[in-house]
């Protein structure tokens, strides 16, 4: 036998290449770009596909494709899906740990506290979406032989530009309930710490969720935003990672066709949420239909 130890050669990584997820698929940005993301130290992580205003308007089309079929489905068809997400990202847990830490520089424990966060705020979207009708709709008293009554309908297409700090939770805390409720969403991830949210697609595209109600972009906030607001077939825009001078300019510009316009606003993400961000993003739709009357007594249905 052979006293010589068998050397095996270094290892090479195989560094991850984030993409975009638009319409159910993967593409990089149509412009080519990339841009460097670094950790809290300056460290290099990996570049980011820098989306165009090309990227952000196929992305509306995206949406705006996927709508018909999401709003219209059973509100409790969408809390199994939103659930099903929940599952997804638990196991994948791991991974969302790492790359949550060396995003915002928390230790592994702080990171897996979002990350848990996170998922949690997933289920509690999940069991609103077949609960909400409920709180904000119901019947009108009028003063008539008529039954009047009140129903959420979602909005359309809502860009959402996404907390710049808060990569993760952030994230989550204002997507979910703007798919919980049927809209579609147009995403722009933070600019600083977007792959989080780009790993986000890869378990959106294998949790159900059908291809284009969630669409996420990286890059420049303020380069993707100005086209989502001005667009004409976005219906509302979440301005939670635009700061105070883009956010006016912005909500200037998605005036043109009456966008609703949710504006930025402090928010604790690790707080529990209320329901002010689904009713955000909801139309409420009134229907009136007479009575009817039964018999000489007047008693009516």
């Amino acid at each position: 036998m052979s006293d010589k130890t068998e050397k095996t050669e270094p290892r090479l990584s195989v560094f991850k290449t984030y993409k975009l997820y638009v319409g159910g698929k993967f593409p990089r940005s149509e412009s080519g770009r990339v841009y460097e993301v670094t950790d809290s130290k300056g460290n290099w992580l990996a570049n980011a596909p820098q989306s165009s205003r090309k990227d952000a308007r196929d992305a509306v089309v995206a949406a705006r494709k996927a709508f018909g079929g999401w709003s219209g489905a059973t509100a409790y068809n969408r809390g199994q899906v939103l659930y099903r997400v929940a599952e997804m990202l638990e196991g994948r847990r791991e991974q969302f740990v790492r790359e949550v830490a060396e995003a915002e520089g928390l230790s592994r424990a702080k990171a897996a506290a979002v990350v848990d966060a996170a998922v949690d705020r997933w289920v509690w979207y999940a069991g609103w979406t077949d609960k909400i009708a409920q709180v904000v709709g119901g019947a009108n008293p009028v003063a008539g032989p008529y039954f009047n009554l009140s129903s959420p309908e979602p909005t359309g297409v809502v860009a959402v530009l996404a907390p710049q700090e808060s990569s993760f939770l952030g994230l989550v805390s204002v997507l979910a309930p703007v798919i919980a409720t049927g809209n579609t969403a147009v995403v722009v991830t933070s600019a600083k710490a977007p792959l989080p949210a780009l790993s986000l697609g890869e378990v959106l595209a294998t949790s159900d969720v059908p291809g284009g109600v969630v669409n996420i972009l990286s890059g420049a906030t303020a380069e993707l935003g100005a086209p989502l607001a001005a667009h004409q077939d976005v219906n509302a825009i979440d301005l939670a990672g635009a700061g105070a001078e883009l956010a006016k300019e912005l909500e200037i510009a998605a005036a043109d066709n009456l966008k609703r316009v949710l504006r930025p606003q402090p928010v604790d993400y690790s707080a529990a949420p209320g329901i002010d961000r689904m009713t955000a993003f909801l139309e409420t739709k009134t229907v009136w239909h007479p009575t009817g009357a039964l018999g000489a007594s007047g008693s009516s249905y």
